[in-house]
């Protein structure tokens, strides 16, 4: 589900966090590897153009599967030109500037991937329901990150926003699993259980994030995060979908290119 429009309310309750019935891990994992192909591709022309960017927001509950999507959807991407940030509590000196400072300081120059692992949003998020700041500050930061990301796009920016969407249900599965693996224990936290005794605040906090700052040039994509192969099936196609649109732009910059350095080279090897 997209959103792309402000100020409508939302629900996540009437999200599903499953994929579709009968779609099959099979099947998904088809089209999931036939997006990775067209994925490097596209990054490639993405690249040598240099006309546009792409930030990716991951945003979700704790095991949502940011690290996860991370992992298998920027797998497909070449390294070269990819940028991966995970933003934690802010330091000190982040905290002595505006609470975008830390975020703009990693925005995507163009040619090039950069994937959040959370983002500014934890600043309507995380300090709305530990009340980190006054509610007359938060409030007004909704309006800072939609002209923030207005900015971004005007300057050639690509912004996808995820919010990986999981049940309280599964989230508890989940951490109790990592008790359960020993390659999985180092990701145990005590806070994670403590959020949850918060899952109706946070639930109230995302649900305004989402509704707020979801417009055409930034919007939110709802994935149903509880099956992993449709949860990167569905980021990693909502990626290929936005860039598509501008493969023979990009392709045309690049014959342009192409041909002047063919003059270039054609005029030294006359002076010669």
């Amino acid at each position: 589900m997209t959103l792309d429009k402000p100020g409508k309310k939302i629900r996540l309750a009437s999200f599903s966090e499953k994929p579709p019935k009968g779609l099959t891990e099979k099947k998904c994992q088809q089209e999931f590897d036939a997006l990775c192909a067209e994925l490097f591709d596209l990054q490639d022309l993405l690249w040598g153009a240099r006309q546009h960017a792409v930030m990716v927001v991951l945003q979700g509950r704790d095991s949502a599967g940011k690290d996860g999507t991370i992992k298998h959807v920027v797998g497909c991407l070449n390294p070269r030109g990819v940028h991966v940030t995970s933003f934690s509590a802010p330091t000190e000196e982040e905290r002595e500037h505006d609470f975008l400072w830390r975020i703009h300081r990693h925005a995507p120059r163009r040619g090039e991937f950069a994937i959040f692992n959370r983002s500014h949003y934890e600043d309507v998020l995380v300090a709305r329901v530990n009340k980190l700041v006054p509610k007359a500050l938060w409030k007004h930061r909704y309006g800072h990150i939609r002209d923030f990301e207005e900015l971004l796009s005007e300057h050639g920016t690509i912004v996808l926003k995820f919010f990986l969407h999981i049940s309280l249900d599964e989230q508890e599965k989940r951490l109790l699993k990592r008790e359960e693996e020993p390659r999985k224990s180092w990701k145990i936290s005590a806070g994670d259980w403590k959020d949850r005794d918060h899952w109706d605040d946070y639930t109230e906090a995302y649900e305004d994030a989402l509704s707020r700052t979801a417009t055409k040039t930034a919007p939110w994509t709802i994935v149903p995060a509880e099956s992993k192969w449709y949860r990167n099936l569905v980021v990693a196609r909502t990626i290929a979908e936005a860039l598509r649109p501008h493969r023979k732009a990009w392709q045309a910059q690049l014959d342009a290119v192409g041909e002047n350095k063919k003059a270039e080279l054609a005029q030294y090897r006359q002076q010669k």
